[in-house]
């Protein structure tokens, strides 16, 4: 059966079913509600916050179906899902079945931008996401630009699309869900900006989840931005269908070659967005420009810089863009230098890819690693950052296996081994790598994992352990 196509124009009496409660499904819900869609929540879950969510969305006038996420309600015409709802679900076998289209938020917010909608500059990637983004947005608006930071971070894209603020162009970060469920998007410019194994129990491989990932570069007008170091990404370009005159524009941490950005000599160059690039660079920023100028940050600087020189950004900007940016939290973050040692959150770094990018930017460390997996195996990981190691303080759920991992390929590396899953065991974790530390050495909090085994999520993470720096700080002190 063939996918009944819905009006983008006339929306009033469609019966939409809105999948999931929460940071896009009630936002979403509320919109078609507005535009006269009959709307239908429908939720897995039944527990106290739902049913208070439910009941403010009744009020208004939208049936919420609690408990029952897996049967598609009657007369569906489209349905809008969260982006975490996975492809298989029950609800979406019957809605292909019965030939009913599967949107996510960002698929509802392409379809209801009007005529005259800011472009969108796009990012995705395993790692280093939300800082492009932020980056981005940062060098547009020293461009002088109307912007802002919105998708998986930020403002929402369909306040940014319905709201009445007017934007000149939009910096947009995308999940690979909600990719997944955005088969019409077609950005102005878009990057990915490296590619590992993450979230392959929703995708169900690393081909799935590349091929969703790669979607970002489906009908680019001007650029399609990828990583010389990641051939993946470029690979993605090769296969995608983009306008007539779009470009390939790669971004290194070497010196750049034609359609290129890269470093020389600690100056971030252009030879890509330059009349002559065979034989012309353009001086962007300084290495110094960009904080903190760890490897895989100047990385997300040029592909942010990419991005907004496809767009047309001065230099100037860029540099101007980069000096204003400051990280978010948790994001290789300096809490501390105690004794001559210095302690870096990096809670964020909840993959091995992001964790081996921030092992990268240190040497001598004692790495505090370690919570779940994922799925993750940390062979590579131990194996490339191995000679980096001080010692290992590790905690957490599946903590064996990078174990397992230190024993084969670092096994004269000092491991210390937290059984412990209480509120102190992030207190004492910074109390044994302090012990292991010496001056010149870096403390890194970069688990490798995620944090839901012992912490509400990465940032209560982070918080634990600038709490026990903080703490062992003013020890020294007194």
């Amino acid at each position: 059966m063939g996918v009944r196509k819905v009006s983008e124009l006339d929306w009033q009496g469609k019966h939409v079913t809105v999948a999931g409660l929460g940071v896009s499904g009630i936002p979403a819900a509320r919109v078609l509600h507005g535009l006269g869609a009959v709307v239908t929540v429908v939720n897995d879950g039944d527990d106290e916050r739902s049913r208070a969510q439910a009941a403010e969305l009744e009020a208004e006038g939208i049936t919420v179906r609690l408990g029952d996420g897996a049967t598609l309600p009657p007369g569906t015409e489209l349905i809008v899902t969260a982006p975490g709802w996975q492809p298989d679900k029950p609800l979406f076998q019957a809605a292909r079945a019965a030939g009913v289209e599967i949107w996510g938020d960002v698929e509802l917010a392409w379809r209801l931008r009007g005529p005259d909608a800011a472009p969108w500059l796009a990012v995705t990637g395993t790692n280093g996401k939300t800082t492009t983004v932020r980056m981005l947005a940062s060098i547009l608006e020293a461009a002088g630009l109307r912007t802002a930071a919105v998708g998986n971070i930020g403002v929402s894209l369909l306040d940014a699309v319905l709201g009445e603020e007017r934007y000149d162009v939009l910096a947009v970060e995308l999940s690979s869900y909600q990719l997944h469920w955005a088969p019409s998007l077609r950005a102005h410019s878009a990057a990915v900006l490296n590619l590992a194994p993450d979230h392959l129990d929703w995708h169900g491989s690393m081909e799935a989840y590349a091929a969703d990932k790669g979607r970002v570069y489906e009908g680019n007008r001007i650029a399609c931005v990828y990583n010389v170091a990641d051939k993946v990404t470029e690979d993605l370009v090769r296969e995608a269908d983009v306008e007539e005159g779009c470009r390939a524009i790669g971004f290194t941490l070497g010196t750049p070659g034609p359609s290129q950005l890269g470093v020389v000599e600690g100056i971030l160059v252009d030879r890509a967005f330059v009349e002559n690039r065979q034989k012309n660079a353009q001086e962007l920023a300084e290495v110094s420009d960009v904080q903190p100028p760890a490897p895989h940050n100047i990385a997300n600087a040029l592909a942010a810089a990419a991005l907004a020189r496809a767009y047309g950004v001065e230099p100037k900007a860029v540099r101007d863009g980069l000096r204003a940016f400051r990280p978010d939290p948790h994001r290789i973050e300096l809490v501390e230098e105690i004794q001559g040692v210095v302690y870096v959150d990096d809670s964020k770094a909840t993959n091995t890819h992001a964790a081996e990018a921030s092992l990268a930017a240190y040497d001598p460390i004692v790495w505090i690693a370690g919570g779940l997996a994922k799925g993750a195996t940390f062979d590579e990981l131990v194996t490339n950052s191995a000679k980096r190691l001080r010692g290992v303080v590790l905690l957490g759920q599946d903590r064996e296996l990078i174990r397992e991992a230190l024993a084969r390929h670092a096994p004269e590396v000092p491991v210390v081994d937290l059984d412990r899953t209480d509120t102190g065991a992030m207190s004492a974790a910074v109390q044994e790598a302090a012990a292991l530390a010496r001056p010149g050495d870096t403390v890194l909090l970069a688990p490798a994992c995620a944090s839901m085994d012992m912490f509400a999520n990465y940032n209560k993470r982070g918080e634990a352990f600038a709490d026990a720096v903080r703490a062992l700080a003013a020890t020294g002190r007194a």
